[in-house]
């Protein structure tokens, strides 16, 4: 496997898995308790790190089916709004966005990692990640975000995104199987295959990222909505781990990071 480092964060062979936590700056998210505030930026980001969190993954636009439009320049203010909030916070910063111009923006601040989505589907996009030089997380996408439908699939998703990157000078990858309700083809027996399947995904050579927290299919299992989803995510993810999660994309931070401690207690590797 190539690892890879999100600021000091090593990620892949011979590290454990790392804790990313999710601060959304979009009050449109699916799950409502994750949003911050731009006051509560820096309060909620110190907690989250001693909670446990080793890098933040920041977002500002909603990605959720059925989430309401929001312009590239609201999401750009918005993005960039809490990146100056957040300046020597002292944790790495992930960004998750898929269009070049919010992408080019954030750029202009010390961040640590990009989070596309999209798979590197925009040639443009591709250009300004490779430029930056920065390690970045890539989601299983044809043209739309998640629109691979089944393993086999996703898995040719995977090579499509993996080729993009090397084309734009890309090698540190972090590889997003793309769980989750991303188009309506897919089902959530889709999302349950692609879990049960997750080993399958160490072929392509690069750390994997678990981001399943509190989404849909584990609420159709359990007829819930997001805010009762905690411990079915929990199982998801234990599950994920064993398979070779190298990072777990959460909203729960503190619980999360008791699951990686209890995961590596399990596996002999922490006193």
């Amino acid at each position: 496997m190539l690892n890879c480092f999100v600021g000091t964060v090593g990620i892949g062979s011979g590290e454990p898995a790392r804790l990313m936590a999710v601060m959304n700056a979009s009050p449109e998210s699916f799950f409502s308790h994750s949003f911050v505030p731009r006051e509560q930026l820096w309060d909620t980001a110190s907690r989250f790190c001693d909670d446990g969190a080793e890098i933040i993954d920041l977002g500002a636009r909603s990605t959720a089916p059925n989430a309401p439009p929001l312009t590239a320049a609201e999401e750009k203010e918005r993005v960039c709004a809490s990146l100056k909030e957040l300046d020597g916070i002292g944790i790495p910063i992930s960004v998750d966005t898929m269009f070049p111009e919010v992408l080019e923006a954030v750029l202009r601040y010390d961040i640590d990692a990009i989070n596309d989505i999209h798979g590197l589907a925009s040639p443009e996009y591709a250009r300004i990640a490779g430029e930056s030089g920065l390690p970045v997380f890539l989601m299983a996408s044809y043209e739309v975000p998640g629109d691979a439908v089944g393993l086999e699939a996703t898995h040719g998703a995977c090579k499509k995104v993996i080729a993009r990157a090397h084309r734009a000078g890309i090698e540190e990858i972090i590889l997003d199987p793309a769980v989750g309700s991303w188009v309506p083809e897919r089902s959530m027996e889709d999302d349950w295959d692609l879990c049960r399947g997750f080993a399958s995904f160490m072929v392509h050579g690069y750390p994997l990222l678990a981001a399943v927290s509190r989404k849909s299919f584990i609420g159709d299992l359990l007829d819930t909505p997001p805010e009762g989803r905690l411990a079915g995510t929990m199982a998801v993810t234990y599950d994920l781990l064993k398979q070779g999660a190298s990072v777990v994309r959460t909203h729960d931070v503190r619980e999360t990071a008791d699951l990686l401690r209890v995961y590596e207690k399990m596996q002999g590797n922490n006193d």
